[in-house]
């Protein structure tokens, strides 16, 4: 009888993860390791998880803050996010995601979002969706000097015109746009690429055209890493779920029930019990009761008013 298969460990804590040692895993054909994350919590949890990268994700909009899409959520809310992020990680690449509207109408704005990443959250690197005049805007935040990852196929930023959170490049044409765009991403500078919502076909045609790592979301096996929504991987969101998603764990439930069971006990004066409380020391407490009623003898009765005029 053959030995079951040991459980892969964690990569080793300690050195931090660099553009460099991307390079270098994808070189040696290992996998690379991205989850979102939004909080310094989220951030402890992927720090010990050993993952590679950690993305400040414009998904916290609907997935910490309540809104329906991504697209209204502010820049001061994503740098906020960004920043707890940033104080619950160590070895992970941290990439801040550049909301809809922080970059879009000039590459002045585009470098100057970007840097506030940078300076103020502490990102290591940004990410910026689509193809076109976006490759510009990579650009002019690469030659900034700050490292960019790009993002192809479904762009939640701009679902609506993609006709909503569907899969892209499912025909002949919309496959060879998408394949431009990755392309173009890659001279621009970016040094990996998102692929979300793809058919693995046109996966596996730009993984043979482009040299930088590809993060594959929906997108197949064929990428150089995979990403996945922190609160999608660990079952805490209750919106819908995209059939590329794998629930990893069912937190939500477990958290509500626990929830619940605290309501239960504090009703049925279960909670708190004796373990739960403070107590003073014996002599303090004996010395505490003199003193109240010590105090309470020179309390004056209180004055219950005398016979009406």
């Amino acid at each position: 009888m053959s030995a079951a298969p040991l459980a892969s460990a964690p990569p080793p804590k300690g050195r931090p993860v660099t553009l460099s040692t991307l390079a270098e895993k994808k070189a040696l054909g290992e996998p690379l390791v991205m989850v979102t994350a939004y909080d310094y919590p989220s951030a402890r949890v992927a720090e010990a998880a050993g993952v590679d990268l950690v993305l400040v994700g414009d998904s916290a909009a609907m997935t910490v803050l309540g809104y329906e899409s991504t697209v209204p959520v502010s820049l001061d809310e994503m740098l906020m996010l960004a920043a707890a992020v940033r104080r619950g990680l160590r070895t992970p690449l941290l990439v801040g995601d550049l909301p809809f509207g922080s970059y879009e109408r000039s590459n002045e704005q585009a470098v100057a979002t970007a840097q506030r990443f940078v300076k103020e959250a502490g990102c290591d690197a940004v990410k910026l969706e689509r193809g076109g005049p976006s490759v510009e805007r990579a650009r002019a935040i690469v030659d900034a000097g700050i490292p960019v990852m790009g993002h192809v196929g479904l762009t939640p930023q701009t679902a609506t015109a993609l006709g909503g959170y569907r899969s892209q490049g499912r025909t002949a044409e919309q496959a060879l746009a998408v394949l431009r765009d990755a392309i173009e991403l890659e001279r621009a500078g970016c040094f990996a690429i998102v692929l979300e919502a793809i058919p693995r076909e046109l996966t596996i045609e730009i993984v043979k055209r482009v040299s930088v790592p590809t993060i594959g979301i929906g997108a197949g096996p064929d990428t150089a890493g995979q990403v996945l929504v922190f609160h999608d991987l660990l079952g805490l969101f209750e919106g819908h779920t995209p059939r590329f998603v794998k629930r990893y764990a069912n937190l939500r439930e477990q958290m509500v029930a626990a929830v619940r069971r605290f309501c239960e006990e504090v009703r049925g004066r279960a909670y708190p019990a004796d373990e739960h409380c403070y107590e003073m020391a014996p002599d303090e407490s004996a010395r505490l009761q003199a003193l109240l009623s010590a105090q309470e003898e020179h309390v004056e009765e209180p004055f219950t008013g005398g016979p009406s005029l």
